[in-house]
């Protein structure tokens, strides 16, 4: 019972002779080192606000500007113009205010304002700089004059040392681009799609659309972008994620792998030890906004928007009976661990300090060691996250609203995060054919009651030891979590490590306090919604057809021996798998982001172009010379890599008609060519995983040491939904997914196709280098 004692501060008892008071000595030692703790993270909260609050000045650029002004006045020289003296006859004099404290406390009040303006200034320039984009569309391996000199500029106004928010106040706002523009572009890239018949009818209604309805959307539109950080943000988090009613397993969530070839530690706790106590150190560094701003690749300058990255952790999708909402706190000191059916809390401070990775391990290894059953209808208790929304929003209200149920679930609910200790084992065996497609189909949906998919992520720890996550989407983008993970993984093998025997370094401490398992009264009406909930989600799961395609032929490094963008060269396999695949083109969404402006999430690059179909019909007409394919195929390149830069920089085509069509809606004005747009389904959705974002581990030392990647649901029910990740040199990893169902989709065979579509692509560059020798 010693443990149960310290967990007690102090008891006493009434007597006779009074209160008898008994106070644990140990555990006001933990209370006064937590209330320490507290107070330094309060303190250095405080400094790093200051720090980012006055940047690019710094707070000793005050000290400079005041002891400048003083140094002019004893030199009986006015840089104020007047001002100093104004300031003067405007403060009072008493026996504690003489008049040269008047004059002194004037000049400081003059340095101050100068200051200030001296930073809104920066800023203002920094924020000109930062809305140059022409940079972006110059030749690889090419740099103009005046890219060199925008760069140095924006080197110089960057300030030492920015931290991560640093750079927030200084980052344009999301243009609203012209109707004409969006809609020039919208007809050019749906004219490969349709028919000369279908052409000219779509081409009527959207010019109408233009002539009619578009002037008056566009001015709130206008409007809206002068008011709000972002014109889109909002709104796309509001109406595409929280407001939609369907199930988010498979259909939103999205997850990411574990590294690739490498188990650092086949001991499931010790491995979730090392990973959680890293991902608290990453969230202290993110909370206190040490984390250095991520600049977009290549650029090395150039700031992308760190807004998302507030709400990683701490963060749960609330369920609601129209929309559901976003519920971020502060710091919360436990998770919540799931575990053959049952849910402990865990505490992750102990003495005003993080754990140790050692000590997570043993609490860990305590709730694998628990033989206790799961109470009834716990088992699958998380699968109301899985299923409808509806459902799940009114059992809220009505099961979990009040009594123990409440507060098990707001201990789950307010958690830093969600960890499941699966009983599985899951990864990458080349021996097994079909692991990589298991591994992907467990992260991504496990028993569809074995993660909380409403938390902002569930981290899974497997039997063996391997590792996934499964991040819910509303609340931010993939390139944010792969953020955190390349971290987490990198600081879990180069920094924690591992014993020989396969345990976190470090002592044992034998004094922490037990687990708490939660506890639950769930009734049998409830536990009926709960196995509809299953039942709906697991239809769901049944249906995702995955495959984990490893291309390791050639990679990046080849692939720019050619002068050509890897992107652009994957899209276009991409195009030329899937007219091999379905025998026709069909509307394709590739994922960028609009992080260079503030609050920025994604937009659509539609890689469906006119210039791919004519390469992909070159390819599979035989008449056709391999020059004329290259020719076509570096024509393709560029109108892809065009696309993609027009999208970062605020001039995509998808999000504007988005927003206009959300403005129609509340201005009650029925558009008939936007309802077709926002209909027109996406039956090839792509995405890019961007790799070694934060550079801590190099590739050519640690070959072994890669990520796997991630990937996603499909998103149309004859679609294919194709992530992919260009690892390193010699290796491209694509996560493929489609639907059982559909007898037109085939995961495997679109892996097929694209493997022979890189090699075929490849070909070209082969037999062009032969004939120039």
């Amino acid at each position: 019972m010693a443990e149960a004692h310290q967990a007690v501060g102090f008891q006493f008892t009434v007597t006779p002779d009074g209160i008898d008071l008994h106070l644990s000595r140990e555990v006001l030692k933990h209370i006064y080192l937590s209330g320490v703790t507290s107070w330094i993270k309060r303190a250095i909260r405080f400094k790093n606000g200051i720090l980012t609050g006055v940047y690019p000045a710094s707070p000793s650029s005050w000290l400079i500007a005041v002891i400048a002004i003083m140094s002019t006045m004893y030199a009986r020289i006015d840089p104020s113009l007047g001002m100093i003296d104004t300031i003067k006859r405007t403060l009072p004099v008493s026996d504690y205010m003489t008049v040269q404290t008047q004059t002194v406390l004037s000049a400081i009040l003059f340095a101050t304002g100068l200051w200030l303006s001296l930073i809104l200034m920066l800023r203002y320039i920094l924020k000109a700089l930062l809305s140059y984009h022409a940079w972006i569309f110059e030749s690889h391996g090419k740099m103009s004059f005046c890219t060199k000199l925008w760069l140095s500029l924006v080197k110089m106004f960057s300030g030492r040392r920015p931290l991560l928010y640093s750079f927030q106040a200084s980052l344009p706002r999301l243009p609203v681009p012209s109707v004409d523009d969006t809609i020039t572009r919208y007809l050019e890239s749906v004219r490969p799609l349709l028919d000369d018949e279908q052409y000219n009818q779509m081409e009527v209604v959207a010019n109408d659309f233009k002539r009619d309805e578009a002037p008056k959307l566009q001015k709130y539109l206008i409007l809206k972008s002068w008011w709000a950080t972002n014109y889109v943000s909002d709104w796309w988090e509001e109406y595409i994620y929280l407001r939609g009613r369907s199930p988010i397993m498979v259909n939103s969530n999205f997850y990411a792998m574990d590294l690739l070839y490498v188990i650092p530690t086949h001991r499931q706790a010790a491995r979730a030890g090392n990973v959680v106590h890293a991902m608290l150190q990453y969230r202290r560094k993110l909370e206190r906004g040490e984390h250095a701003p991520v600049t977009i690749e290549g650029s090395g300058v150039v700031p992308m928007c760190s807004y998302q990255m507030e709400r990683m952790f701490n963060t749960t999708r609330i369920p609601g009976i129209e929309t559901d909402f976003v519920q971020h706190l502060s710091d919360r000191k436990h998770l919540v661990v799931y575990h053959k059916g049952r849910f402990f809390k865990v505490w992750l401070y102990y003495g005003g300090r993080h754990l140790w990775p050692s000590e997570l391990e043993t609490q860990f290894q305590r709730i694998l060691d628990d033989t206790t059953e799961p109470q009834p209808g716990e088992l699958k208790l998380a699968a109301l996250t899985a299923g409808n929304r509806v459902p799940w929003a009114r059992a809220r209200l009505k099961y979990f609203s009040q009594g123990v149920n409440k507060a098990s679930l707001e201990a789950i609910e307010t958690s830093a995060f969600f960890l499941t200790l699966d009983d599985e084992e899951h990864g990458y065996d080349p021996d097994k054919l079909g692991s990589l497609d298991l591994y992907a189909k467990s992260v991504l949906h496990g028993k569809c009651y074995d993660r909380w998919f409403d938390k902002s992520f569930t981290l899974i720890a497997y039997k063996n030891g391997k590792l996934g996550v499964n991040a819910e989407h509303s609340w931010a983008d993939a390139p944010i979590v792969g953020h955190m993970w390349e971290y987490v993984l990198a600081t879990d093998c180069f920094h924690l490590g591992y014993t020989e025997e396969g345990h976190c370094k470090g002592d044992i401490n034998k004094g922490l306090p037990p687990t708490a398992k939660l506890q639950w009264d769930i009734p049998l009406e409830c536990q009926e919604v709960i196995e509809d909930s299953y039942m709906v989600a697991k239809e769901i799961a049944d249906d995702v057809d995955f495959h984990g395609c490893l291309f390791d032929e050639f990679g990046k490094g080849l692939i720019k021996k050619s002068r050509t963008s890897p992107d652009a060269f994957i899209q276009l396999a991409l195009q030329l798998a899937q007219f091999r695949d379905k025998g026709e083109f069909c509307l394709t969404y590739e994922a960028s982001m609009t992080r260079m402006f503030r609050e920025g999430r994604t937009e659509t690059v539609r890689s469906c172009t006119i210039e791919s179909t004519a390469f992909v019909r070159a390819m599979e007409d035989k008449n056709t010379k391999s020059a004329q394919r290259l020719d076509l195929f570096r024509k393709a390149a560029d109108k892809h890599q065009n696309m993609y830069r027009l999208a970062m920089t605020g001039s995509g085509i998808d999000r504007h008609l988005f927003c206009l069509y959300i403005m129609s809606k509340y201005l009650n004005i029925d558009s008939p060519f936007l309802k077709q747009v926002l209909s027109e389904p996406w039956r090839l959705s792509t995405s890019q995983t961007p790799q070694q974002q934060l550079n801590m581990v190099d590739i050519n030392k640690f070959p072994r040491y890669v990520g796997a990647g991630g990937g996603f649901g499909p998103v149309a029910d004859d679609g294919y939904g194709v992530s992919y990740i260009i690892v390193g040199e010699n290796l491209i990893t694509f996560h493929i997914s489609s639907k059982f169902s559909s007898p037109e989709t085939d995961s495997y065979r679109f892996g097929q196709n694209i493997r022979q579509a890189m090699l075929d692509i490849r070909a070209l560059f082969d037999q062009n280098d032969k004939k120039e020798m």
